[in-house]
């Protein structure tokens, strides 16, 4: 009787265990669960996304969907840290799960700005253009608006369908087109208010240091001559200066040298299928790099992502794992971590940087020209300026999303 008694009190154990086992079980990882939502519906929209979804988007890309002729997949998900870390990723690893070819497309949102990444992938043997070719191609793809991603969506599947057999881009309806900005021809109340104080600030300045010269040369007589700077060296360099000739320095170092690391790979007899995407990946960020060094020179801005594009090409082409910048200033190294810049957003950032948050500060960050202002000489952090004015400014420098050399390709193009 007591052998039987224990075997029961045993079961009675392992199926009061059991509960308490499902209960704690790990939640499946988000590309198992939208690949296994993908199978009801390929629209897949976050539970956290629905009750404010506007039904007219869902309805666009679902028709856009169903009339490109090979399969579309689309994820539409909230930017989280794990979005942010495996932004460039989540394509493969959602295809990796399905296993079916088509279009991926993964778009997240943060404070109502939408942005995506996707992946066109053939059926075995099919050959043709690559997607990001004919985006290139495509000059309004970059003046779509982003606050709706129906838009950029849909114009990403026709983009596609050119790929897939060479149909022809239609063209963009206006209402998806940003409108087009008015130009100031004249200054505004503000600036010429600004102009009478800056105006009567600098003669009283002028008179002031006038008068405190005289009176010093007055009292003391000054030797000079004995140290003068060498002809055409300045005594005392701007702070502007000094910025853009350190990211100038960057970027010309690591442009050779993402160079070499790409003539590498390149140098391999049979490339495995790994090694070809690193190869493609790391010429084309290559070469982004190039057009923004020639095309802006002496930008302090466009250096920067001259720069921070030729560091990942080496990156990419040395095998050493592609890495963010830092997006306070992606002149540092590159954003290992991950900081709480705000309740809902999280950027990467380097390690010096990241502290600096933590303890409730800003970072100093890459300090560019000011646009506007009556002068523009003021330096400013990168990121207060219009992302609509700079494909660095837009992405963060690549720190938000890899798209940039996408971006500087579109928009610097023409200058090669």
């Amino acid at each position: 009787m007591s052998a039987r008694f224990r075997v029961l009190a045993a079961l009675l154990a392992v199926l009061a265990l059991l509960p308490a086992g499902a209960a704690h079980a790990a939640p499946p990882e988000l590309p198992d669960q939208i690949a296994a939502a993908w199978r009801a519906d390929r629209i897949y929209v976050d539970p956290a996304l629905r009750p404010g979804f506007p039904r007219s988007e869902l309805d666009r890309i679902r028709k856009a969907s169903a009339s490109a002729g090979f399969g579309v997949y689309v994820a539409l998900i909230p930017r989280t840290p794990y979005t942010v870390k495996n932004y460039t990723d989540l394509p493969t690893l959602l295809q990796a799960r399905v296993g079916q070819p088509g279009l991926y497309l993964v778009w997240t949102v943060s404070d109502e700005h939408w942005s995506g990444t996707e992946e066109f992938f053939r059926p075995g043997g099919l050959k043709g253009r690559t997607l990001v070719s004919v985006q290139l191609d495509d000059k309004a793809d970059n003046k779509i608006i982003r606050e709706l991603p129906a838009p950029r969506i849909v114009r990403t599947i026709q983009q596609a369908g050119t790929a897939y057999d060479g149909r022809a881009l239609p063209p963009i309806p206006a209402a998806d087109l940003q409108p087009e900005r008015e130009r100031r021809t004249g200054r505004s109340v503000t600036d010429k208010e600004d102009l009478s104080a800056f105006t009567g600030m600098g003669i009283g300045g002028l008179l002031g240091f006038v008068f405190v010269l005289l009176a010093t040369l007055t009292k003391t007589k000054r030797r000079t001559g004995k140290r003068r700077p060498a002809d055409g060296v300045k005594a005392i360099a701007s702070a502007r200066d000094v910025t853009l000739a350190r990211v100038r320095s960057q970027a010309d170092r690591w442009i050779p040298k993402a160079g070499r690391a790409l003539r590498g790979l390149e140098k391999v007899r049979t490339p495995s299928t790994h090694q070809l995407d690193r190869r493609d990946d790391a010429r084309n960020r290559l070469d982004a790099a190039r057009t923004l060094r020639k095309a802006e020179p002496n930008d302090v801005l466009a250096l920067t992502g001259a720069f921070v594009l030729a560091r990942q090409a080496h990156q990419v082409a040395a095998g050493d794992g592609l890495k963010p910048p830092c997006f306070f200033d992606p002149t540092h190294p590159s954003g290992t971590e991950l900081a709480e810049w705000s309740d809902d957003t999280e950027v990467p950032a380097c390690r010096t940087c990241a502290e600096t948050v933590a303890r409730g500060d800003t970072p100093h960050g890459l300090r560019v020209p000011a646009k506007a202002g009556l002068f523009g000489a003021d330096l400013v952090p990168y990121w207060t300026l219009d992302p609509e004015d700079s494909p660095i400014v837009a992405t963060g420098c690549g720190a938000l999303s890899d798209d940039l050399a996408e971006r500087v390709e579109r928009v610097y193009g023409g200058v090669r």
